[in-house]
């Protein structure tokens, strides 16, 4: 069962935060493309700092704790999910207190109306 440890977390961060899209709204999901746009090119970045790191030996990765399932590089695949499901967290985070506080996000023009909420001027 330790060799699920790293998924074990990140799926602890999904339960933790995937709620938030069904109960506060965040129309995360919905603005998938958004999405991607927030989260690859960081993600992108990360990956070749961790190849770097990996082939010089200054990160490792401890066997016992991983599934074993590695990209080129000696990449684990627990290590890129990271890269994805960490700011995706974030991400869903920051838009339900935005919701909830019905802060303005600056990407929609005043006097819309966004779930329901017309965006005043500032």
């Amino acid at each position: 069962m330790e060799k699920f440890s790293y998924l074990g977390v990140l799926l602890f961060v999904i339960v933790g935060t995937v709620w938030l899209e069904l109960v506060v709204h965040t129309r995360v999901y919905r603005r998938w493309r958004r999405l991607l746009l927030a989260i690859l090119p960081a993600a992108a970045i990360f990956v070749v700092w961790d190849l770097y790191a990996i082939s010089r030996e200054h990160w490792w990765f401890d066997p016992t704790r991983i599934t074993g399932v590695y990209f080129p590089g000696s990449l684990p695949i627990d290590e890129l999910l990271f890269f994805l499901i960490i700011p995706l967290a974030a991400i869903l985070t920051l838009e339900a207190v935005r919701g909830v506080k019905r802060w303005q996000v600056g990407d929609e023009p005043p006097g819309s109306v966004v779930d329901g909420i017309r965006v005043e001027d500032r």
